[in-house]
């Protein structure tokens, strides 16, 4: 085996070592233990019911041995001819005296393993951690090893019964170190597994918003699940702060998107519940058509203009004017409305092509545009004219709006 390296100190061991630093186990057995009690030590002996009078139980050792032990030791009163295992607690009037709840205990202690389980009690606190007794045997678990979770006072577990995992166990200098820790993550690795499997992309679940972040927001799945909302997928109407749509601790309804490493890094989305105005762009706005949009982004090459939450279009640097534009920036700004020009729109590729520009090649809502359009109106009109009428005088009409009739 290659010995390690120094500085690589398995970070538990050394964990532990420090936890029992000045703290002697075998201190923390109360006196009168078994093995103060015991003549025989931690010797198991198999003995025969042979006889129950009163709260007395007879039992058969051996050839010229027999003991004694309370009723009181069993947990239901013994039968005749039935077989136990006892420890002898000392002599009396030639009979030892014997205790079945003492060799119970020390049976349990005998096939204890690292990595098993096991019910024990609180009984104190240390520098260290918390002493505990396993039956009456004595034990200890580091702070660090007393919970999952943050514990600024371990001592509210004294009086408790706790489900432990044997870390570590030494018969011989009667050392067993514990940890709650563990059945705890253990616990919780199972549940994610169990809650993992009846998750999959597509389903639709309820969470509760546990943090907020600049790039979106976490959700407690429960089942020790959490998954994350990116920013861009809390809502079809663009936002600059996750907290502008959810806030810590409300309860929200997310679409699963992905689940990548196990379970490790789950998706969500909260738009994909909401309509997609995508599916039905072409019944609400026509090509040429005229809106009013919000600039949501400036570049180099143009700016997006939002139309609807979650519908925008691209402005070209070639359509923002009449002259030529070499920055976006100096014509608009972020927040700013105008009116616009739905050029094309491509509901497959979600795009729209926008203009500042009408039909005619003028910017809108300027003067030029206005005459442009009264020209328009005017030769719409020129149906229910004569035909002898000059159409110079139409014209001459519409460009002399100001001058009334």
């Amino acid at each position: 085996m290659t010995p390690e390296r120094p500085g690589h100190e398995d970070p538990l061991s050394a964990e532990i070592d420090a936890a029992l630093e000045g703290v002697n186990l075998q201190e923390l057995d109360a006196p009168g233990e078994l093995h103060a009690a015991s003549p025989k030590g931690d010797r198991l002996y198999r003995g025969t019911v042979v006889g129950v009078t009163g709260d007395d139980v007879i039992v058969e050792l051996g050839p010229r041995m027999q003991g004694v032990a309370s009723k009181r030791e069993f947990d239901e009163p013994p039968a005749v001819g039935a077989v136990f295992e006892f420890v002898l607690r000392g002599r009396e009037d030639d009979l030892w005296i014997l205790s079945r709840r003492e060799a119970q205990s020390i049976a349990s202690w005998q096939e204890l393993q690292t990595g098993s389980l096991v019910k024990a009690r609180v009984t104190g606190q240390n520098t260290g951690g918390l002493e505990l007794k396993i039956g009456s045997h004595a034990a200890f678990m580091p702070a660090s090893q007393v919970s999952a979770q943050r514990e600024d006072d371990i001592s509210t577990f004294i009086g408790q019964t706790l489900t432990c995992e044997v870390l570590e166990i030494d018969r011989g200098r009667k050392r067993v170190l514990l940890s709650h820790r563990r059945v705890q993550e253990k616990a919780a690795y199972a549940e994610r597994i169990e809650t993992i499997g009846k998750l999959s992309p597509g389903m639709v679940v309820t969470g509760k918003v546990t943090r907020i972040e600049t790039f979106g927001a976490f959700v407690d799945l429960g089942g020790g699940l959490e998954g994350l909302i990116h920013i861009s997928n809390l809502t079809r109407k663009r936002v600059e702060k996750a907290d502008e749509v959810v806030k810590k601790g409300q309860e929200v309804q997310v679409k699963i998107l992905d689940i990548k490493e196990g379970g490790k890094r789950i998706g969500l989305g909260m738009k994909q519940l909401e309509p997609d105005p995508w599916d039905d762009v072409h019944e609400r706005i026509g090509n040429d058509a005229v809106v009013t949009g919000k600039v949501t982004r400036v570049v180099d090459f143009g700016a997006f203009v939002e139309l609807e939450p979650g519908l925008e279009g691209l402005l070209h640097v070639s359509q923002l004017g009449t002259d030529r534009v070499r920055r976006v920036a100096d014509i608009l700004k972020v927040g700013d409305e105008l009116a616009v020009r739905v050029v094309s729109i491509d509901a497959a590729e979600q795009r729209i092509s926008l203009s500042r520009l009408d039909s005619r090649g003028a910017v809108l809502g300027s003067e030029e545009a206005v005459d442009a359009g009264l020209i328009d109106q005017v030769l719409g009109d020129s149906s229910s004219v004569g035909i002898s009428t000059n159409l110079g005088d139409l014209f001459k009409k519409a460009l002399g709006g100001k001058r009334s009739d």
